[in-house]
């Protein structure tokens, strides 16, 4: 084959090449949803002469810009397929650690956190300090806090990661909130209690933590449950952002028979519902099963509890799973989330008396705690 003749089969190849996927980015079918990154793709930007026109300090604004940093990545033909080779190349090739600040020891992923954000910190506690002043104080009710360390604490530093001091930021957080009494679930954690493609632990691993959180408020703790498996497979919010494909999960969910003489009230749609959403269940996020996802407030009450005890318990979405642990020895349980709820309506929802009240929140969270209220 002379010259010619090659030149001339490359340049059909690439064209063909070119144009079939030019086809494929105009009439293949969009996605309506990203699972591995369970967020919805970018829309078609505007397109106007104003738009295109922009340039300089508008030009983030810009159709280009939108069109080839949002829609065209989020709309490209097997996109997710490239995005595995991708990650594959860079982890076995180019022998990459991390990607975007995620990484993979042992199939978990995690994602680096390596400063300690005073200022969030300082937010944190800003806000837990008022619900105890104007709700708490007063009515003599000292508040318990708990705090969930993420994967990066069991990960990071033995495997050459970037790592912030925990013990550290625990300690700059109880100081700040010296009114709470500590109960330290840190120490009684480890990385099997976490899913490995997600940020969020396993419900079937805590049955020893929802021991800790109410022996140490007090109670007595002592619950057995059965083990049901989600017929779904699970993709954590890593598997889209990992160095190396991630395998699905399978989600376990526990029950006992007085979870089905339990009341759930969810007071921000203002509806029942149950502990587990099983239509979340089946869902984009099979996460959301536990107490139907992010609400601002729920209202769980059991009338055969162990107890005629009371617990609030503010939370962030760690909390949700293991609160269903927690229902056999309270006869109400009040859950709150203040980044959907402000902290200053909480007197005309709640007559605070004599209950039990818990902070449980995530190092993630308090690391990053401007959606606090």
């Amino acid at each position: 084959m002379n010259t010619k003749v090659k030149n001339i089969v490359v340049c059909m190849v690439m064209a063909i090449f070119i144009l079939g996927f030019t086809a494929l980015c105009l009439f293949m079918p969009k996605p309506e949803f990203l699972d591995s990154e369970r967020r919805a793709p970018a829309e078609f930007p505007e397109l106007s002469v104003e738009s295109i026109m922009k340039d300089g300090a508008d030009y983030s604004d810009s159709f280009m810009k939108k069109f080839d940093d949002n829609y065209t990545p989020d709309n490209f033909p097997f996109r997710d397929a490239f995005r595995n080779i991708k990650a594959w190349v860079g982890a076995n090739i180019f022998l990459q650690k991390d990607k975007d600040g995620v990484f993979v020891v042992d199939g978990y992923a995690a994602e680096m956190q390596e400063e300690i954000d005073e200022n969030s910190i300082a937010h944190a506690a800003d806000r837990l300090t008022f619900i105890y002043e104007k709700y708490l104080k007063d009515k003599g009710i000292t508040p318990y806090i708990s705090i969930i360390p993420d994967k990066g604490y069991f990960l990071a530093e033995d495997n050459g990661y970037l790592s912030m001091d925990y013990d550290e930021f625990i300690d700059k957080m109880l100081a700040s909130v010296d009114f709470a009494t500590y109960i330290n679930i840190k120490d009684s954690l480890s990385i099997e209690d976490y899913y490995k493609s997600d940020t969020h632990w396993r419900q079937e691993q805590l049955t020893d933590i929802a021991k800790l959180l109410v022996d140490g408020m007090g109670g007595s703790y002592n619950s057995t449950y059965t083990q049901n498996v989600l017929d779904v497979p699970f993709y954590g919010v890593y598997a889209g952002r990992a160095p190396k494909p991630l395998r699905s999960e399978t989600v376990y969910y526990l029950t006992n028979d007085n979870m089905a003489n339990i009341a759930v009230y969810d007071h921000q749609n203002r509806k029942e519902i149950s502990l587990y959403d099983m239509e979340k269940a089946h869902g984009k996020d099979a996460y959301d099963m536990f107490l139907s996802g992010e609400l601002s407030m729920v209202t769980i009450e059991n009338s055969n509890a162990k107890t005629d005890k009371e617990l609030i318990i503010f939370r962030d979405s760690y909390g949700r799973s293991i609160i269903p642990l927690m229902v056999d020895d309270y006869a109400k349980i009040t859950v709150i989330d203040i980044r959907y709820l402000q902290s200053t309506f909480l007197g005309s929802l709640i007559d605070f008396e004599d209950q039990d009240v818990l902070f449980l929140y995530s190092t993630l969270v308090l690391n990053a705690s401007s959606e606090m209220k």
